[in-house]
């Protein structure tokens, strides 16, 4: 699932009608004059879908990659990076717990997972999971003889 802002949704919604009424890739000079939008934002806007893997862009056209793919529409972008990292730190939970021995992983394997499989987090945003994941009592760090670990937090009961 990919999550974009409102006006990403309408660039990206109008490219998709457009390309499958031309069955080809869609001018990028012709999509901003249909959306009336100034060309910094048009260029802006289609580098986030670039980004995100929604469109490629070659040679002065842009063409959906995937058209089934599932979007969730957000208003900003500080909403849109708050659902990302809310999603991402799912995925990294969820990659902890595939992981992790009787509960607990290895710091070391835990950041080469995080930053070489699926996920392929920068180390920027990886130390950001960890460090959140921890925040919202996810995971805590733990010290044993051999080394440091991350240990899967147990929800607490209610109370």
């Amino acid at each position: 699932m990919k999550i974009i802002t409102r006006k990403e949704n309408m660039v990206y919604r109008e490219l998709k009608y457009m390309q499958m009424d031309m069955n080809t890739a869609v001018s990028e000079e012709m999509l901003r004059r249909n959306l009336d939008l100034p060309e910094h934002e048009y260029h802006e806007i289609a580098l986030n879908l670039e980004r995100k893997g929604l469109v490629s862009r070659d040679n002065g056209k842009i063409q959906v990659e995937n058209l089934d793919e599932e979007i969730k529409v957000m208003e900003t972008q500080s909403e849109v990076r708050e659902a990302e990292l809310n999603h991402v730190e799912e995925e990294a939970l969820r990659l902890i717990e595939e992981i992790s021995a009787d509960g607990a992983v290895p710091r070391y394997i835990l950041e080469g997972h995080l930053l070489y499989g699926p996920l392929k987090l920068s180390t920027r945003r990886m130390y950001s999971i960890i460090v959140s994941l921890e925040n919202k009592g996810l995971i805590r760090r733990t010290l044993r003889d051999d080394g440091e670990y991350y240990l899967i937090s147990e929800p607490e009961a209610s109370k």
